[in-house]
């Protein structure tokens, strides 16, 4: 009788391990990936979107466009009165949470945009997460000030002063 006991306890052991995890590995979606349009001849933007992890905790370690020459992970912080733009390594995707990239908070900065982006227009944008690889997302070019589907945003991000970044990464 004990035998069986103890081969049964043998036999859960693998599943009990499994719920106290934090998720397994990463399960990623990408939901309504958008950027504004650029004004005149703007060559920087951003782009937002909502990360689902359905799965174990990752992180957001790069992204890249053939839209844009370089691109960067950003994060706002507020200085004093002010808020500043500046450059992280990774944005944390916590398991079983969404993370939101949007304007007035974390986003991905476009540099040395290749064409203007223009109302109605898209391209394609990876994300590289550190477990779940690459992600692969059209994003959908809005008018300024303009927001898709039902995401609420609060700030004009074409009207942020870049000049005043802090591009160290610190």
């Amino acid at each position: 009788m004990i035998r069986r006991i103890l081969f049964a306890l043998t036999l859960s052991m693998p599943l009990a391990m499994a719920a106290c995890s934090d998720g397994g590995p990463s399960e990623i979606s990408v939901e309504e990936p958008f950027a504004r349009e650029t004004i005149g001849a703007g060559t920087t933007g951003a782009a937002y979107l909502v990360i689902r992890n359905t799965g174990g905790a990752d992180r957001l370690i790069a992204a890249s466009t053939t839209a844009a020459a370089s691109t960067e992970l950003h994060t706002h912080e507020k200085d004093g009165e002010i808020m500043r733009m500046r450059k992280v390594d990774a944005i944390d995707v916590p398991a079983l949470e969404v993370v939101t990239l949007q304007p007035g908070g974390k986003h991905i900065m476009m540099f040395d945009i290749a064409e203007p982006l223009k109302d109605g227009g898209s391209f394609p944008l990876t994300l590289t997460f550190e477990d779940a690889g690459d992600v692969t997302v059209d994003v959908t070019v809005v008018a300024t000030g303009g927001n898709p589907g039902g995401m609420n945003h609060n700030m004009d991000h074409g009207a942020m002063d870049h000049s005043t970044m802090d591009q160290s990464g610190q």
